[in-house]
């Protein structure tokens, strides 16, 4: 993916391309694709559900039943969903939260049939394996993400965490953020948390070839789980219907923003996407992006 926005196809009749979103699924809550999904359908795309893993609930409210495909069957239906009759209608994949490490081959090897079929789809990887506790999946898993999942990806999210683990690499600063977001391979990554300038605040940073951007919106204390599933899909989305990367990373940044502080404003214990459905069309907060790094311009759009 260039740094121009990939252009969202419409198939007869008006209707959008699809996105492929493989992540956890919960029952009860706003997380992986309940997140992802909700999110890129309510900015107009229908969306291929497919998920790793059933849980009841987010696993940080406590034990839970968990069912995980069997990875012959996972991959025979990636397989069929890759080469099926509905392929050519799909114009990006989002992979986030795996329950296995086999998936990441078949999610891996469904991306390159897809290429196949669409040359310009658009593949993103969130690689959910932890935060600043450590690593909440198994180390097989982080490793298949790592190895598999993240080379091919044409965008990766991570948070600061988590590019700190893949990269193998401290990141004290945004500096050293950005060194570690253009070794890791994607032409562009997304990591969120990153260093804000102002006390109180919390950045998206964005970082492509010859340039690095930085978005930031006040930070939550305790905030709910999903957030960066839910930065993710509205990225992706944003770009899919033709935005540009610094309008896509405003937008998305503002709503996650409206949508916590509503969310925390209700006291809920989960983000109240249904509820919030109108900001992640169009959010209300103002968010500045502005250019960082030794090798960006100092370019600055605002809300």
């Amino acid at each position: 993916m260039s740094g121009t926005a990939h252009k969202a196809d419409v198939r007869s009749g008006g209707q959008p391309g699809s996105v492929a979103v493989i992540s956890s699924h919960v029952a009860r809550g706003a997380v992986g694709n309940r997140a992802a999904v909700f999110a890129i359908e309510t900015l107009g795309h229908p969306v291929i559900a497919v998920p790793t893993v059933l849980l009841p609930w987010h696993p940080g409210h406590g034990p839970a039943t968990r069912i995980v495909h069997d990875n012959r069957q996972f991959a025979g239906f990636m397989a069929d969903l890759a080469h099926g009759p509905f392929a050519g209608e799909i114009d990006a994949v989002l992979s986030g939260y795996l329950g296995d490490a086999g998936q990441a081959a078949a999610i891996a090897a469904s991306v390159a049939a897809l290429r196949s079929v669409r040359p310009d789809l658009v593949y993103a990887c969130d690689p959910v394996i932890g935060d600043e506790s450590g690593l909440y999946v198994s180390g097989q898993v982080a490793r298949a993400i790592a190895g598999t999942l993240v080379p091919v990806a044409d965008l990766a999210t991570p948070n600061r965490f988590e590019l700190a683990w893949l990269s193998g690499r401290v990141l004290e600063d945004n500096e050293a953020i950005i060194d570690a977001a253009r070794a890791l391979g994607p032409p562009a990554v997304l990591v969120t948390s990153a260093f804000a300038a102002r006390p109180g605040m919390t950045g998206n940073l964005l970082v492509l070839r010859e340039t690095a951007h930085l978005a930031e919106h006040a930070a939550f204390d305790r905030a709910p789980n999903g957030t960066g599933d839910l930065t993710a899909a509205l990225f992706l989305a944003h770009l899919v219907n033709g935005r540009g990367h610094l309008e896509a990373l405003r937008r998305a940044t503002a709503s996650v923003h409206d949508v916590l502080a509503n969310t925390r404003a209700r006291g809920a214990d989960e983000l109240t996407l249904a509820a919030d459905a109108a900001l992640l069309s169009e959010p209300v907060s103002d968010i500045d992006v502005r250019s960082v790094g030794r090798r960006s311009e100092d370019i600055t759009i605002g809300g």
